[in-house]
């Protein structure tokens, strides 16, 4: 007897149907066609032991499998539930008057106990658009598909659970899930406080500019000058999550399966700090089977490299075009794939190998031009794409045993927000434009000019301090930022002085 089940395969982070054609007649051997890889293969022991030990029989026939579109490659143990299903339902086991209302997903236990699958998100919103009316998941999975609404979604323990419910409706109730409720609930909290860092006004000025206008910044500093620990709290500043942003974020995050069980959406920007060993195909995604990394899992958010030239420099240069382009595109021999990669990018770098070049108490012993060396980790073109450079020098004891409480995260963001909404309405026009760090030369010329007397001023610096070619632009940019924040309509001569300020690493005299 032939019956269908239906499944999905993600590419990217969207999903697509696919169809499983399970035919069971006379004959031996267990076949199973259209691109399955090994993990697919191996199905046929899991689901023998996951049928034999809840009370059915496996069927000593010949059982063949067709995985449609059959041109596509099937990854994975996620089809292991609907597979067993079309076999009992094929055998008569089971009715199969149901089956072609649901998508089915979910790796067996030996038990038959399911297993949480990744990508279930993109899933459950492929199934709305082509009329399914729900959605059959492990239990883990339930709650993250949930937030579809207009989908009914079951969370299962077991193979008996969804045989029972697919032969007479119970056993399997909807999760219910408020997806605004839970967005309004989770959108203010924050984990870290600017209120909480002493002294550094300077650094919390430029991070309110970087969060501002979407700039990516540099911190250089001595070890335990506070880089760290004020980068972590940069994304309590920075606007909240829309709605369309947090389902963006989420499925990036479902795909690499790193939503947690009682998450059903995420609703902080993220803050992704990997370790400096980390691999290019880790940070900007890839492998046999493609998955996101850390610049695509940071998308929205923040992207905190610390101890910037301790990177590999390969791992550093692959992020030079989703700075630029916002996306990485992955390409294989019979694919491609691609991944949003819309971040902030946070750095922070010692001066030296010593880490106490221009410390105001403490000595630097490196030896003339390793400071030159240590900075020339660093290309020129990624560094051409970090708008802010800042210096982070140690608070002096007495200022923080005498310093006042500071300023909150809540008030700082309250000024972000205000500086956004101006540039949202700037670029409403511009596709792909939402903030200052964006523009194009096109846009630059049009928003970004200063009036004379921040020409001059401009003119003064790039000859005066050595400041190089490509600083200009990095510098009309920050400066349209410090302008929204002060609510300014043009760039005015002060503007311009705060943000030649933020150009460090372009001074002739750095590290000499």
């Amino acid at each position: 007897m032939l019956v269908k089940t239906f499944g999905s395969a993600v590419s990217g982070i969207d999903a697509y149907t696919i169809t499983m054609e399970v035919n069971v007649s006379a004959g031996l051997k267990f076949f199973i066609v259209g691109l399955p890889d090994n993990a697919v293969k191996e199905s046929e022991q899991r689901m023998e032991s996951a049928i034999k030990e809840n009370g059915w029989h496996w069927p000593g026939q010949k059982i063949v499998i067709n995985m449609a579109p059959a041109d596509i490659r099937k990854e994975g143990s996620a089809y292991d539930l609907p597979l067993a299903i079309g076999i009992l339902a094929s055998t008569e086991q089971i009715p199969a008057d149901n089956l072609h209302k649901y998508i089915i997903m979910g790796e067996l236990s030996l038990d038959g106990s399911l297993m949480p699958v990744k990508g279930v998100l993109p899933m459950a919103i492929k199934a709305k658009e082509e009329g399914f009316e729900g959605c059959i998941l492990p239990r883990q999975n339930a709650k993250e598909a949930a937030i579809v609404s207009g989908l009914k979604v079951y969370g299962a323990e077991s193979i008996k659970q969804v045989a029972q419910f697919l032969t007479d409706g119970t056993g399997l109730t909807p999760i219910d899930a408020n997806i605004e409720e839970e967005f309004r609930n989770g959108i203010n909290h924050v984990d870290f406080d600017f209120s909480e860092v002493k002294g550094q006004e300077n650094v919390k000025r430029a991070l309110e500019i970087a969060a501002a206008g979407g700039h990516n910044i540099l911190l250089i500093g001595a070890p335990g000058s506070g880089k760290s620990m004020m980068a972590k709290r940069l994304p309590s500043i920075l606007p909240p999550l829309t709605l369309s942003e947090a389902l963006e974020t989420t499925k990036i995050h479902s795909v690499a399966g790193k939503i947690k069980s009682d998450t059903s959406l995420i609703t902080q920007r993220p803050f992704r700090s990997p370790h400096h060993t980390i691999s290019d195909v880790a940070l900007v995604g890839g492998g046999s089977f493609p998955q996101p990394g850390e610049i695509s899992l940071s998308h929205n958010g923040v992207l905190f490299l610390d101890e910037l030239p301790e990177f590999k420099r390969t791992v550093l240069e692959v992020m030079r075009q989703p700075l630029e382009d916002r996306h990485i595109t992955i390409s294989r021999s019979r694919f491609s794939v691609e991944y949003p990669a819309s971040f902030m990018l946070v750095a922070s770098m010692n001066p030296c190998p010593c880490g106490y070049f221009n410390h105001p108490e403490r000595q630097c012993v490196c030896s003339p031009g390793m400071v030159q060396k240590y900075l020339g980790r660093i290309s020129g073109p990624l560094l051409d794409r970090i708008d802010l450079h800042i210096e982070v020098v140690p608070v002096p004891f007495n200022k923080l045993a005498e310093a006042p409480p500071a300023e909150p995260s809540a008030e700082i963001r309250k000024r972000v927000i205000a500086a956004r909404n101006i540039q949202n309405k700037r670029y409403a026009a511009d596709d792909g434009i939402h903030c200052n760090a964006q523009m194009t030369s096109k846009l630059l010329t049009k928003y970004a000019q200063p009036d004379a007397q921040g020409r001059m001023i401009l003119k003064a610096a790039m000859e005066k301090l050595g400041l190089s070619a490509r600083a200009y632009d990095r510098i009309l940019k920050v400066a349209r930022t410090i302008a929204d924040l002060d609510n300014s309509e043009h760039i005015q001569a002060s503007h311009i002085a705060e943000a030649i300020q933020y150009r460090s690493l372009d001074r002739d005299t750095w590290g000499n």
